[in-house]
Order: C-alpha cells, then sequence, then structure tokens
C-alpha cells in the first residue's frame, strides 16, 4: 500500500512543499532548443524519410510523437518534488541493470552496424542506455549524499563508486557503445567531485580508464580504430571508413557565413549518411551558416549555464549531485556530437541533444530537463 501511496503521490502537487517557481530563462531555453530541433529535423530528414519511406515527415512525425510524451512526463517531473526519488535509488540501479540487459535478449534486441544498443518494443526501437543516464544519476546523487562525509576515502569513495560504474560499464562494453559509456563516465564524475569526492581520485582513475579503453580500441575493434585514423586523416580511406567526416566537413564548409538557406541543403540528398541522427548538425550548419549555427551554439551554453546555477543554487548534496550530473550529461554529449562531426575530437556516434529523431533520447533529456527545473523551484523558495 506504501508503494502504491507513493505512485499517486508522482502525480499530486504538494502545495506545502512546491509554492516556488522554476527557473523561467532554463524553461524558455528548454523550449526553445525543442523547437528549434524540430524544425531542423523537419529540414534534415526530408530526403531521406521520402525515400525510405515515401513520406516527407516520417521522422519528424516520430520525433513530435515522441516530444509529445516528453513533454508529458517533463510536466510531471518538473511538478514533482525531486527529493521523491531518492526513495526509489535502488530500484533506480536495478533498473539501469535490467534495461542494459534487455539488449542481449534474442528477439527483443535490434542490432545496428556492430552495435547492439536497441530493443524492439510493440514495433518500435528503443535504446535503454538513455534512460540509463537518468537511473543511474539518480541512485548516485542519492548515494553521493549517503556517504557525503566519506567521499574523500579511498575505501568509502571512489571504490565503491567504481563497483556501480563496473556493473554498468561492463554492459555497454559488451553492446558495443563506447560514446554513451563515456558520457555516463564524465557525469558520474562530475557528480563525484561536486559530492565531496577527491579530485585526485578521479584523475587517477580516468587515466587508467583512458590507458584501458585505448588499448581496447587498438587492440579488439578496428571501427573504433579507424575513426581515430580518420580523426588524424580524414584523407585516410575517404571514399570508406572516413566517407562520413569527409562529407560532414563539406556541408560545414559549404554553409559559409549565412547557410544556404533552410530546406537548400544538398548534403542531405544522400551524400551524408545518418543526416536525421549523428549527422544532423553538419546539415544544420549547411543550411544557416556559421554565424546562425555560433547562435544555435550558445543557446546550448546558456542552458547549461542556467543548470549549473541550479545546481549551485540546490538546498541539499543531492540536488547539487543530481542538477550537476545532468548538465555534465547534456553538456559532453553535445561537445562529443558537435566536435565528431567538425572533426575537433574522434566521432562516437552519440545523438545531438534536442536534435537528433530517437523518441528514447528526446523523452530521456526532458524527463531530466523536467527535475532540473524542480530542483530550480526549490532552490529560489528555500535557499537562503
Amino acid at each position: 500500500m506504501k508503494f502504491v501511496k507513493n505512485l499517486i503521490n508522482l502525480f499530486v502537487q504538494d502545495k506545502r512543499k512546491q509554492d516556488g517557481q522554476p527557473d523561467r530563462i532554463f524553461l524558455l531555453l528548454v523550449g526553445a532548443l525543442t523547437i528549434i530541433g524540430l524544425v531542423m529535423l523537419s529540414s534534415a530528414s526530408a530526403v531521406v524519410s521520402y525515400a525510405k519511406f515515401t513520406n516527407t515527415y516520417h521522422y519528424f512525425l516520430h520525433q513530435l510523437i515522441a516530444v509529445a510524451i516528453g513533454a508529458g512526463l517533463f510536466f510531471i517531473f518538473a511538478k514533482q518534488d525531486y527529493r521523491l526519488w531518492r526513495r526509489y535509488a535502488l530500484w533506480a540501479l536495478v533498473a539501469s541493470v535490467l534495461l542494459l540487459v534487455l539488449v542481449f535478449i534474442p528477439g527483443l534486441r535490434a542490432e545496428h552496424g556492430s552495435a547492439r544498443s536497441w530493443i524492439i518494443i510493440f514495433g518500435q526501437s528503443f535504446q535503454p542506455s538513455e534512460l540509463v543516464k537518468l537511473s543511474f544519476l539518480i541512485y548516485l546523487a542519492t548515494w553521493l549524499e549517503a556517504k557525503k562525509e566519506h567521499l574523500h576515502e579511498v575505501a568509502s569513495g571512489i571504490i565503491p563508486l567504481l563497483g556501480s560504474l563496473l556493473i554498468i560499464g561492463g554492459l555497454m562494453l559488451a553492446q558495443p557503445d563506447f560514446g554513451t559509456l563515456f558520457i555516463i563516465l564524465f557525469a558520474s564524475f562530475a557528480a563525484f567531485f561536486v559530492a565531496g569526492g577527491k579530485l585526485s581520485h578521479i584523475f587517477i582513475t580516468m587515466l587508467l580508464g583512458i590507458i584501458f579503453l585505448g588499448v581496447m580500441f587498438y587492440a579488439n575493434s578496428s571501427y573504433q580504430s579507424n575513426r581515430f585514423r580518420c580523426y588524424q586523416n580524414p584523407s585516410y580511406a575517404s571514399q570508406d571508413e572516413c566517407y562520413q567526416i569527409n562529407q560532414s566537413l563539406i556541408a560545414v564548409g559549404s554553409g559559409g557565413w549565412l547557410g544556404r538557406g533552410l530546406g537548400q541543403s544538398r548534403q542531405k540528398f544522400m551524400y551524408l549518411p545518418e543526416v536525421w541522427g549523428d549527422s544532423i548538425f553538419p546539415i544544420v550548419a549547411e543550411e544557416i551558416g556559421f554565424i546562425f549555427s555560433s547562435l544555435f551554439i550558445f543557446i546550448y551554453g546558456l542552458l547549461f549555464y542556467r543548470g549549473i546555477k541550479i545546481a549551485r543554487a540546490a538546498p541539499d548534496i543531492y540536488g547539487t549531485a543530481l542538477a550537476v550530473g545532468i548538465v555534465a550529461w547534456l553538456s559532453v554529449q553535445t561537445f562529443l556530437n558537435i566536435g565528431g562531426m567538425l572533426n575537433l575530437i574522434p566521432m562516437t556516434g552519440v545523438p545531438l541533444p534536442f536534435v537528433s529523431a530517437g523518441g528514447s533520447s528526446i523523452i530521456a533529456t526532458l524527463m531530466a530537463m523536467g527535475i532540473l527545473a524542480n530542483i530550480s523551484k526549490h532552490s529560489r523558495h528555500e535557499r537562503r
């Protein structure tokens, strides 16, 4: 009965606890990025949508449905006291593990290339790792608050953290999904640091992790090692392994200062792969140009800045760690996507938040934004 009561409370507003107002600038930025994302996806995916499904708006309509679902969840999470999720922290960890296990079940999993990161539910593909980003952060923030006095100790801080990360990381390496794993690691260490963890422990751990992943890339995965080769020299196999990055750079360079105009991209005519997903930013740059692409990236920066302000004003360690983890997740994912498309870093294959097609991605992102909105509501009302 207690579980049922708590579940009902998810949809019930507690006026005594939530009479503050959320950060309105933050809400405006979330809305702006969501709308811009839909507009750019509609333009970027039109050609391939028609070629594959004889429907120009196939990807756009699927994304619109996902945004509607995500918006509903956003309002639920923004309305509900964020501290309630502490009660389900252990279940969040269990859910994280189970979600990642689902991709290995025959008949349920879906494969794209060499990756096994998707499952099929009612005929629709779903990427469990997108929800794991949020569910694991909820568990981690709860654990960090409980251990805040001992996080500087090796046995009570970094070692237990690595234990939980090894479980999640092992399942993600088996898919393999290196990009999402890096995002979770980065967000987890950021939350660990602001909660009181030692920076030296993080540096040593990250150094060992980089060495380990580097050995794995070059010893066991020609696909991943080829991405590093393409980063170092895009002309290497320009019509094969490095084809995507070369076409991406052509699209970005073709945009000039002001762009070809909305809907006028040429690279989306089957030249650049996955223009609806990982490669959508080059189409954005080609159509709206350098100036407006820079403004677009600036909006992301403002959103992350407001997120950090929310984290700093949170009334407890749990709220601070959770908010920092969410901001770190979305900021590093944005950097990995755009940086990869510009060849500033090796390509990782992660979606651009708010813009790339993917129902599980936009739903998880909007849920996380709802939690941040609720933290900001409490921050303004309760923080002295």
